[in-house]
């Protein structure tokens, strides 16, 4: 078990601050995949999310040791029907309008909205309102402590500069739709968004307005962020001092790096858990064929079949070889230190070929049956090598699998929009609370109850439904935690999904600079530190 830590993006302690003017830096730093879109609300992605994070701002933010601290609200407290927000006075977005309740009120109905792919961090959250005293109540179907937890990934944006640039709803990411707010910003962040080129590079600047500028840590005023696909590439820029951080070193490369005196390693366990899901909802899957052709009946929503292939994946030789070390294998779809996690519901089916043999002939596919596996090539560590990878493991029991990657603007479009027959997910639960995982990953698709939206197979379970809207509402942790319990069991026990191993994350940096890691891979610009 490992000892999650979560910086806090707002509130920092004065005794750490400096002079930004006196020390103003250039920061250039780079991973695989490029951001995918500003709008704060149309895609939940980590680097994604990440970079919205700089330029916009949270209602509440979670402290060093995981605790919910102010941000945009100054003080809050619990009322009947749901929680009362006191909105920070003076706080300026970046084209110099002032912050207003308002706002805050037009953004988690935003957030609310069909299109908005952070539905699921609005579970319980029924509407907002401003009070005549100017404060924000926002009505809840619960007292659950988790709603400050999912208040701390819904960002606050403009009213009046959403309404005058058509962007009211959020932009639909899934159908590709193009939006003014996908490349522009008015937020009240520490940074602002100079310019954009996709897949080429994004250049930030420091706000020089922004609310909490006093308690700065950082002394970068530009950051400067370029997309690398290559990991060979990324690490010769930061040998070279092209760049000065690496998001996502590959594991060949970090064991390398160790001994280089050049740059230093930042390694820990992410708060993610990578899986393959597979389609559980069509009787006739696109992209899966029997005896050549296509076929009228889908493999995958034979429970036996998805238990040969999980039995089939030789997960300490894909810990060894593909991601040298860097992965804990998992049976579970959430990692160790989120609330509801218990080892005993860790734990993985067995490695054995002959008895995934064994079941796929009783499911009446003896001599197996062929399917593509959609997977992005530039998101999670070593991502397109590892399908490569149970490719070669699931050929052992006569199954075929087509490996299809593809960039991550490409991929992730595609999976949401169910135009898949397996893909692969790395979910990262960023409440830390098990219900973010569950609700989003194998409860049934509702737009309406937010639930299932990264639900790429379509599992439909209504014994896990009804566990679900349980643990929405439930505040007692015993009762809560034993409903986690039974849901995780049944995800497990039925072969939802086919859980791999929690990512082992290693940041990569020169020598002159300071930046602490986060078990969310989330790189905060505004404290990193670039030395003399």
């Amino acid at each position: 078990m490992f000892k999650v830590k979560l910086a806090s993006v707002c509130l920092v302690a004065a005794a750490a601050t400096f002079s930004a003017a006196a020390f103003a830096e250039t920061f250039k730093w780079a991973s695989q995949g490029d951001i995918l879109t500003f709008d704060p609300h149309a895609q939940n992605e980590g680097l994604n999310s990440a970079a919205n994070s700089y330029v916009y701002e949270t209602l509440v933010n979670l402290g060093k040791n995981s605790e919910i601290i102010p941000c945009l609200a100054e003080s809050w407290s619990k009322e009947p029907g749901g929680f009362l927000f006191k909105i920070r006075p003076n706080v300026k977005f970046h084209d110099g309008q002032t912050l207003s309740p308002e706002d805050v009120v037009f953004s988690i109905k935003r957030a609310l909205h069909p299109l908005s792919q952070f539905r699921t961090y609005t579970a319980g959250i029924l509407d907002a309102e401003v009070r005549s005293d100017g404060q924000v109540f926002i009505k809840t179907s619960t007292q659950s402590p988790v709603i400050l937890n999912q208040l701390t990934h819904l960002r606050i944006l403009n009213k009046k500069w959403a309404e005058e640039h058509n962007v009211v709803n959020p932009q639909n990411y899934v159908e590709k739709e193009e939006s003014y707010a996908a490349r522009n910003v008015n937020g009240t962040g520490p940074f602002k968004l100079k310019s954009r080129e996709v897949d080429v590079k994004t250049v930030f600047v420091e706000n020089p307005d922004w609310w909490n500028k006093a308690n700065k840590v950082g002394n970068v005023t530009e950051a400067i962020y370029t997309p690398i696909k290559s990991a060979a590439t990324r690490t010769a820029a930061l040998l070279s001092g092209q760049v000065d951080f690496v998001l996502d070193l590959a594991p060949q490369d970090a064991q390398r790096l160790k001994r280089n005196d050049k740059v230093k390693l930042v390694e820990g366990p992410e708060l993610r858990v990578l899986m393959i899901s597979l389609d559980q909802y069509r009787d006739k899957s696109p992209y899966v064929r029997v005896d050549g052709k296509a076929t009228d009946k889908n493999p995958f929503k034979d429970e036996r079949v998805r238990k040969a292939l999980y039995q089939a994946i030789d997960i300490q030789t894909l810990k060894r070889t593909v991601m040298r070390g860097s992965a804990i294998p998992t049976g579970s779809i959430i990692p160790p230190n989120v609330a509801g996690w218990a080892p005993e519901q860790d734990v993985r089916h067995p490695y054995d070929v002959v008895a995934a043999k064994k079941l796929l002939a009783e499911a009446g596919y003896p001599d197996g049956f062929e399917f593509t596996l959609d997977t992005p090539n530039n998101r999670w560590v070593n991502d397109e090598a590892i399908a490569k990878a149970l490719a070669g493991m699931w050929a052992k029991i006569r199954v075929k699998v087509n490996v299809n990657a593809m960039p991550r603007a490409n991929y992730f479009p595609k999976v949401l929009g169910f135009d898949s027959s397996a893909g692969m997910v790395g979910w990262g639960c960023s409440t830390q609370d098990a219900l973010f995982s569950i609700q989003s990953l194998v409860s049934t698709f509702d737009t309406k109850k937010g639930n299932g939206l990264s639900n790429i197979g379509r599992v439909s379970d209504p014994e896990i439904d009804v566990l679900v809207e349980k643990i929405k509402v439930e505040s007692d942790p015993k009762v809560r935690n034993a409903d986690i319990a039974k849901a995780l069991k049944i995800i497990s026990d039925k072969v939802y999904e086919l859980p791999l191993h929690t990512q082992l994350i290693t940041w990569g940096m020169g020598k002159n600079i300071d930046a602490e890691i986060r078990s969310d891979n989330r790189l905060e610009i505004d404290k990193v530190k670039v030395n003399k």
